[in-house]
């Protein structure tokens, strides 16, 4: 008598199905996973603006009312009123253009790619007030 060798492994089939399960997965995920990277950079772009207005304001405050001419006068300062110059910088996907002048400010954080990188130009003027 022969003896009958166990063969194990898997078959074409059960290979292409396994297959076809994680493209399926892939394809649901991965989009998902872009939302939420463009959600985080839109949010981090928010919290960036609020941050430039809230050490503009507070400048402001200390200053009898003055805004800051320029940003030196923000980071500059001991201690600063900010830490980091955003200004004229690209950060996680957007870039951040700031204009102070005499009595007023306006800082504007824009999406590197429209719907890539961010879903909008957000602008946050004197007084604190955030637009879309």
């Amino acid at each position: 008598m022969k003896k009958r060798m166990n063969k194990s492994g898997f078959t074409l089939v059960e290979i292409m199905i396994v297959v076809a399960i994680i493209a399926l997965l892939a394809a649901i995920a991965i989009p998902n996973l872009l939302r939420a990277k463009i959600s985080a950079n839109d949010a981090l772009a928010k919290s960036t603006l609020r941050s430039l207005s809230t050490s503009s304001e507070t400048f402001a405050t200390s200053n009898s009312g003055n805004y800051p001419g320029n940003m030196t006068s923000l980071t500059g300062a001991t201690p600063p009123y900010i830490n980091t110059n955003y200004c004229g910088q690209t950060l996680s996907g957007f870039t951040y253009a700031c204009t102070n002048v005499a009595g007023s400010y306006t800082y504007t954080a824009t999406p590197v790619t429209v719907g890539t990188s961010g879903t909008t130009t957000f602008t946050i003027s004197t007084g604190g007030i955030l637009a879309p």
